[in-house]
Parts: C-alpha cells; structure tokens; sequence
C-alpha cells in the first residue's frame, strides 16, 4: 500500500473520533465562554486542519520518510483522537485538557523537527498549533466553569 493512502487512512480514522464521540446534550448542558465559537465553526476548521495535516505528514513521508518528525506525527494523531473520547466520551475534561497540552507539546516538536525535512510541511501545522492552543484555552475554561461535571 502506498505511503499516501496509509497517510489518509490514518487521518481518517483520527477525524472519525470527533464524529463517533459528538457534544450531545451533555456539552450543550455546560457553561461554556461567552466566546466559544458557534457548533458550526468546528466540523469547517477541522476538515480544513485534517487536510493540512495529512499534506504535512505526506511532504515529510516524501523528504525525509521514517524519522524523529514522522514519529511525533503519529504521536499527535494519538492524541488528537485521545481528546474527542476523553472530553465527550469519557466527560473528563481534567484529562482532556491533559491530553491537548500533550497535543501542542508535540505539534510545536513536529514543527521544529518538519521544518528541517520540509518546511512547507513545519508551515502547514502553524494553524493547527493555533487552533489547538485555542482548543487548550477552551476545554480550560469550560472545566473551570463547571467543576462538578468532572465525574470522580
């Protein structure tokens, strides 16, 4: 199988954690920020991510293949899908927010590691370390704001 399709496997898969383990009611039922961004925005910007993603990953698979910046782009897939399930699925929002500091920690070692390889690929993960610290800041918050909705 080639590089390229095993890399939009992988993407796919970690994306369908986000479509397997939703909001529902129970993040509905939180109090969230007065500047959380409308349910909409997130489906628009991930699917946007998710290419970049998958572009990045595939630019260092051609430049450099197996390596240090390959390995932390499977780590943050790992992650990236640890943090649908562990927010939404499991509730845990003090674990989440565990996971997505992990997350940023390893895409801005992606990028210092791509960018050497490609850095049109360091590049392509820029929003991406955006939008996760602002993913960082959210699930922060709303943890804050609802500190009995952590199951024990």
């Amino acid at each position: 199988m080639s590089a390229v399709i095993i890399i939009i496997i992988l993407v796919i898969a970690t994306a369908s954690s986000g479509a397997i383990f939703k909001p529902g009611d129970w993040y509905r039922g939180l109090h969230r920020p007065s500047w959380t961004p409308p349910n909409w925005v997130f489906p628009l910007v991930w699917s946007i991510l998710y290419i970049a993603i998958g572009v990045s990953g595939w630019l260092v698979w051609q430049a450099g293949g197996p390596g240090l910046a390959m390995a932390l782009w499977l780590l943050q897939l790992v992650l990236n899908a640890a943090w649908s399930w562990l927010f939404f699925g499991r509730r845990r929002m003090d674990l989440a927010f565990v996971d997505v500091c992990a997350l940023f920690a390893t895409i801005i070692a992606y990028i210092v590691a791509a960018g050497v390889i490609s850095p049109a690929a360091a590049l392509l993960f820029m929003p991406y370390a955006a939008w996760v610290a602002t993913a960082a800041i959210l699930n922060r918050s709303v943890w804050r704001l609802n500190p009995d909705a952590v199951p024990d």
